[in-house]
């Protein structure tokens, strides 16, 4: 258990950044705008950057749940 512990924020470090790019377009209708508009500025990257964004939130706000039931249970016990 303690070699999960040590090695899973490595091995989720290094998905993330391997994955980052693939991620960065996947939405059919906004990547075909992103590379229509690639010529034109960054109108493709900052499209890209606010799905990821859009796409972080619900993660941030599971995890801070998270993070507080833990802290509650472990402070309960």
């Amino acid at each position: 258990m303690t070699a999960v512990r040590k090695f899973l924020p490595l091995v989720l470090a290094l998905v993330a950044a391997f994955a980052w790019e693939h991620a960065t377009g996947q939405c059919v209708m906004c990547k075909a705008v992103a590379e229509d508009s690639a010529d034109d500025g960054g109108l493709g990257a900052g499209l890209n950057r606010g799905i990821l964004y859009l796409m972080a939130v619900p993660y941030i706000l599971l995890s801070a749940l998270f993070f507080v039931v833990y802290k509650k249970r472990k402070s309960a016990s």
